[in-house]
């Protein structure tokens, strides 16, 4: 679900609403024009957004910083913050409430309705009302142009971007700290003799950033930015092999301890991106690199190209959830089930969990501005905590993380960002090394 407001119409709206984000709640070209979605989608989601898109060009809406709530139906609900808004323009265009007492009103078979002035989606259908001068002043030509035929509507939700003086995690932005991370993990050796390199397993969303996260590792030990793994903008997965991909330090370097796995991103469809009954074969050791995927037929366990005979070295040491943080809040429910589906088969082996947090440049002005604000960012923190709501993890095992993309050269605070994660997940193939030699000590005392 991609929004239709572009970055420079989104600036304009955070100037009027301060240090903020916006998140996409409500697509109505993917939901519906119906009432119902929409207070599906939008019901008690706090301060809004809502923006109206018609033929003739023009962008225009309204905020209200209380609650939309169906239940409240027929009522009007008192909001002094309230605005009504147009995009057209080189600047925005804002229409303050007049009567605050009746700010935002509340029907089932409509839209955001604001007032008796502006109601999106009337009837449950593409269209909208405009009558100004009710509780909001405005010019309907100025507006919208008097086109009242909407080519799409759209609601986000508005939340907190600022800056916390406090970090919520501290990190070291130097150059030695970049050196000696790099060589932290070029002298790491796995815990048991027997494996030579730790396997870390990238699952995610189609277009999270799995594939980019090697490719930005690689250009690290490189030197340079590098793309190795297919990457790239689409909407089903351009992944469809098990890849295995080992990192060199440096250009004729031997490979550092550490492969990282990339498989099918994750897709809503059913038959569609990474099955949920391939992740137990793939955990084992099972998949060969570059076995290629079907996703409308499960994996069998006799299947031609499978390893049937495998040891502690074939298997995955460490599971890496890649997620969007410009995405988090719009993750469908089919796709958090699948999710959760995963995690339980990941839980039943015994394999330690981290989640990366990727673009969060993309998802924070403050961290566009400057990397470095990342742990000091209110709503990258805030992106965290929710992940670690919906899926199930602690605060400790999700990093922030940002993928080399459109550079051309290396960047130190970007370098230290993926490398710290590079070092979790080897701390983290570390306690699943622990929990197998406790295993092995065990049986043999029986």
């Amino acid at each position: 679900m991609n929004p239709k407001l572009t970055q420079e119409w989104q600036k304009q709206l955070c100037s009027l609403l301060g240090n903020v984000r916006l998140s996409l709640l409500f697509k109505a070209s993917i939901h519906g024009y119906t009432g119902a979605a929409f207070h599906q989608k939008c019901d008690h989601q706090g301060p809004t957004v809502s923006v109206g898109y018609n033929s003739t060009g023009f962008v225009f809406g309204g905020y209200t910083s209380k609650d939309h709530d169906v239940v409240k139906l027929n009522q009007y609900i008192q909001d002094d913050k309230a605005f009504l808004f147009s995009l057209t323009g080189r600047n925005p265009v804002t229409y303050p409430v007049t009567y605050a007492q009746y700010a935002v009103k509340m029907l089932k078979t409509t839209g955001p309705y604001f007032g008796e002035d502006l109601m999106f989606m009337n009837a449950n259908t593409a269209t909208v009302i405009s009558s100004p001068g009710n509780y909001y002043n405005f010019n309907a030509a100025e507006m919208h142009g008097n086109d009242l035929n909407l080519t799409e509507c759209e609601v986000y939700k508005v939340e907190e971007g600022g800056i916390i003086e406090k970090p919520w995690r501290t990190i070291l932005w130097k150059a030695e700290n970049r050196n000696a991370l790099m060589e932290s993990v070029k002298l790491y050796k796995p815990m048991i003799s027997t494996v030579g390199q730790v396997r870390v397993l990238l699952i995610g969303p189609v277009g999270a950033g799995k594939s980019s996260f090697f490719n930005s590792v690689n250009s690290i030990f490189r030197g340079h930015v590098t793309s190795q793994a297919i990457s790239g903008s689409s909407g089903t997965s351009l992944t469809t092999q098990f890849r295995t991909y080992s990192v060199k330090a440096g250009r004729d370097g031997k490979p550092l301890p550490i492969i990282l796995c990339d498989t099918m991103g994750m897709e809503e469809a059913t038959g569609a991106g990474l099955d949920v009954d391939d992740i137990s074969s793939i955990l084992k050791g099972h998949v060969p690199d570059r076995y290629q995927f079907n996703p409308s037929v499960p994996l069998q366990a006799d299947a031609h190209g499978l390893r049937q005979s495998v040891n502690l070295q074939d298997r995955i040491h460490c599971v890496v959830y890649v997620m969007d943080t410009c995405k988090v809040s719009i993750m469908s429910t089919k796709l958090e089930e699948k999710l959760a589906a995963i995690r339980r088969r990941v839980n039943l082996l015994g394999i330690p969990q981290l989640v990366l947090l990727t673009k969060v440049d993309e998802a924070c002005p403050c961290v566009t501005d400057n990397l470095r604000n990342v742990y000091n960012s209110q709503y990258i923190k805030t992106k965290a905590q929710e992940v670690s709501g919906r899926l199930g993890v602690p605060m400790s095992c999700i990093v922030p993380v940002k993928n080399y993309s459109e550079e051309l050269e290396l960047d130190m605070s970007c370098d230290i960002l993926l490398l710290s994660a590079l070092i979790q997940m080897l701390r983290f193939a570390d306690n699943y090394f622990d929990e197998v030699s406790d295993q092995e000590k065990h049986n043999q005392t029986k």
